[in-house]
C-alpha cells in the first residue's frame, strides 16, 4: 500500500470523517447522483479541497455542469489527484484519489465537453469549497 503524507489509521480516518463521509472518502463509495451539496455550486472565486485532508483539489472555474448528477470538473490542481486504475463492476475506469491523503474523490472520464477533453465526477461528500 502507498505511503501518502498524511497517514492515519482507519479507526482515526472514521472518527474524524463521520458517518457520511467516511464510507465515500475511506470505503471507496459513491453518493446518489443529483443529492450532493456541490452538485449544483457554481461559485468562481474559491478552490475545492479534499473532505478528508484539506489539500487544494480544484480551481473553482474547472467546474461545470456536466448533467451526471456530481460535481464535475475539467481540470485538477496540477500533483493534487493520484490516478488508479478501477475494474471493479465490471467496468474499466480510472479512480481519482486524493494525492495527499489516499481518501477516495471519484472517477475520471475522457468525455468533458471542454477543450481538456476530461470529466473529472467528484462525490460532493469528498469535497470542501473554500472561497477566495
Amino acid at each position: 500500500m502507498k505511503e501518502y503524507p498524511i497517514q492515519k489509521t482507519e479507526a482515526q480516518w472514521k472518527e474524524e470523517l463521520g458517518a457520511e463521509r467516511y464510507p465515500i472518502l475511506r470505503g471507496k463509495g459513491t453518493e446518489r447522483p443529483h443529492t450532493g451539496k456541490y452538485n449544483l455550486h457554481f461559485e468562481k472565486d474559491g478552490t475545492y479541497h479534499c473532505g478528508a485532508c484539506d489539500a487544494k483539489l480544484f480551481e473553482a472555474d474547472s467546474k461545470f455542469e456536466s448533467g451526471c448528477g456530481w460535481p464535475s470538473f475539467d481540470e485538477s490542481i496540477d500533483g493534487a489527484v493520484e490516478y488508479v486504475r478501477d475494474t471493479t463492476f465490471g467496468m474499466m475506469r480510472t479512480e481519482i484519489l486524493c494525492a495527499n491523503c489516499g481518501s477516495h474523490l471519484g472517477h475520471v472520464f475522457d468525455d468533458g465537453p471542454t477543450e481538456t477533453g476530461q470529466r473529472y465526477c467528484v462525490n460532493s461528500a469528498s469535497i470542501d469549497f473554500e472561497k477566495e
